[in-house]
C-alpha cells in the first residue's frame, strides 16, 4: 500500500524518529504530496517564513507534471477562468484564479528563463520540456527553505492540540497546519491512490462522485468492428455530450474515439449518455448535398473535400447506408445524410478508466472549504488542493492552473 489506512487518534507524546531518539519534527505546515499544487503550496508558505516540510510516497518528484503534455508541460493556459471548470459549484474556483492567475505563473517562468510558446489556444507549453518547471518548483521550494522527504508513507493522522499528527516511516510528525496536495485516481501506474479523499471521509468532509474525466470513450462491439480498423484516423469535428460542446480533432482507436475532442467532452459524458458528432462543422451538408445532386461521383470520393480519408469515408457511409453514388440520393435521403453528418449519434459503452484518464472528476466537496484559503471550514488548520478537490478543468492546462492557484491560495493561508 502506497500510503497505509489511517485511523483513531495520535497521544500527545514526545516526537521521536524510528531510532527512539528525540527529534525536533515539530513544523508550521506538512504538505503531503509533492505534484504540481503541493510544490506550489509548499513554496509560498516557505517564502512567507513558514517552516514547511513536504512529503510524498513517490521516489521521483512531480511525476505527473513529467509526463504532461507528451513530455513538454502544457502548464497553464492564456485564457483560464471560472467557466473553464466543472464542479458542483462552478463558482467556487473564482476566487483562486483570481488570487493567482496565469500571467502570475508566466512571471514566474520567466524568472527562471524557461522558453516556452503557445501551441493553440491559449496553451503554453515549455519549449525545452517539462523538467524545467520541476526544477523551477524544486528551486523555488529549497530558496523558500523547504524541507522535503520523498518515498514517505503516512500510517495515521490525527488532530492534537498543537494541530496535527502524523505516524509515518520516518517517525512521528507534527505540524499546526496540514495540506493535503495528494492528486486524484488518474494515472495509477505512476502512484495515484486514495488518500486524499479518504482523509478528507476521516475528518467529516463530503465527496462528490468520482469519475475518469479527460479520458477517450470506448465502443460497443457493433461500432467497434466497424471503426477499429480505422485506428489512427483523425478528423476535425465538433463533440457534443450533455451540457458541454468542443471543436477539436476526435481520433479513432481501436477500442473506441479518442483526441481533444473527446478528452474534453469526457468530462460531461455521463454513462448510457449519447455522443454527438458534427462531423462537417464548417459546411452546410443539406445545401453542399443539393449541389451535387445528379453527380456521378461517389459520396465516398466526394467527402474527400473536407479531407476525409476514403477508408473512414467508406466505413462510414456504409454504416449509415450511404455508400452509393450522389446521384442514387432522393431529397429525402439527402436530408437524412445530410442530418446524419452534421448529428452522428453514437452511444459509447464506457471510458478507457483511470489509467488513461488525466484527471478525476469530483473530489472534497466545495461545500466543505473556503473559496479564499482552501481551508476546511469546520476543521481548522486542514486544507485540500489541486485534482483532490471537485475543480477539474478543461484540456490544455486548465488543471495545472489550478494547482497554482489553489497551490498559492493555500500557502498564503495555512
Amino acid at each position: 500500500m502506497l500510503y497505509a489506512q489511517f485511523t483513531g487518534r495520535c497521544a500527545d507524546r514526545p516526537i521521536v524518529d524510528r531510532n527512539g531518539k528525540d527529534r525536533n519534527l515539530q513544523f508550521d505546515v506538512i504538505v503531503i504530496g509533492a505534484g504540481a499544487a503541493g510544490l506550489m503550496c509548499a513554496a509560498t508558505a516557505g517564502q512567507r517564513g513558514r517552516k514547511v516540510l513536504l512529503l510524498d510516497h513517490a521516489a521521483k518528484l512531480a511525476e505527473k507534471i513529467r509526463i504532461s503534455g507528451g513530455g513538454r508541460c502544457n502548464f497553464t493556459n492564456l485564457y483560464a477562468k471560472f467557466d473553464c471548470y466543472l464542479s458542483d459549484n462552478p463558482h467556487f474556483c473564482r476566487s483562486a484564479l483570481a488570487q493567482y492567475t496565469p500571467q502570475d505563473f508566466i512571471a514566474m517562468v520567466e524568472r527562471h528563463g524557461i522558453a516556452y510558446h503557445e501551441k493553440k489556444l491559449g496553451q503554453l507549453f515549455c519549449d525545452d520540456g517539462s523538467e524545467r518547471i520541476i526544477a523551477m518548483l524544486d528551486e523555488e521550494c529549497r530558496q523558500a527553505g523547504v524541507e522535503r522527504r520523498m518515498e514517505t508513507t503516512i500510517s495515521q493522522v490525527a488532530r492534537v492540540e498543537s494541530g496535527y499528527a502524523l505516524q509515518t516511516s520516518m517517525g512521528e510528525l507534527r505540524a499546526e497546519s496540514l495540506v493535503v496536495a495528494t492528486g486524484g485516481l488518474s494515472i495509477p501506474q505512476i502512484g495515484a491512490t486514495p488518500f486524499g479523499y479518504q482523509l478528507a471521509e476521516q475528518f467529516g468532509l463530503p465527496l462528490t462522485p468520482l469519475t475518469p474525466a479527460l479520458v477517450p470513450l470506448t465502443f460497443h462491439v457493433e461500432d467497434a468492428d466497424t471503426f477499429s480498423p480505422l485506428a489512427g484516423v483523425s478528423l476535425d469535428v465538433e463533440a457534443r455530450a450533455g451540457k458541454g460542446k468542443f471543436r477539436e480533432n476526435v481520433l479513432f482507436t481501436h477500442k473506441g474515439v479518442s483526441g481533444p475532442a473527446i478528452l474534453q467532452i469526457s468530462s460531461y459524458w455521463q454513462p448510457g449518455m449519447e455522443l454527438t458528432l458534427n462531423l462537417l462543422p464548417d459546411a452546410d451538408a443539406e445545401a453542399w448535398l443539393e449541389e451535387r445532386a445528379g453527380s456521378e461521383q461517389l459520396i465516398s470520393n466526394a467527402l474527400g473535400e473536407f479531407h476525409w480519408p476514403k477508408r473512414f469515408a467508406e466505413a462510414w457511409l456504409d454504416r449509415e447506408g450511404f455508400n452509393k453514388r450522389l446521384k442514387d440520393l432522393g431529397l429525402k435521403q439527402r436530408k437524412q445524410l445530410a442530418e446524419s453528418l452534421h448529428r452522428w449519434r453514437v452511444k459509447p459503452n464506457g471510458t478507457q478508466g483511470y489509467k488513461k484518464a488525466e484527471v478525476t472528476l469530483g473530489g472534497v466537496s466545495t461545500k466543505a472549504l473556503s473559496s479564499k484559503t482552501m481551508m476546511a471550514a469546520d476543521v481548522p488548520g486542514l486544507f485540500f488542493i489541486g485534482e483532490v478537490v471537485d475543480v477539474t478543468g478543461w484540456l490544455g492546462g486548465y488543471n495545472f492552473q489550478w494547482a497554482w492557484s489553489s497551490g498559492y491560495v493555500a500557502g498564503m493561508n495555512c
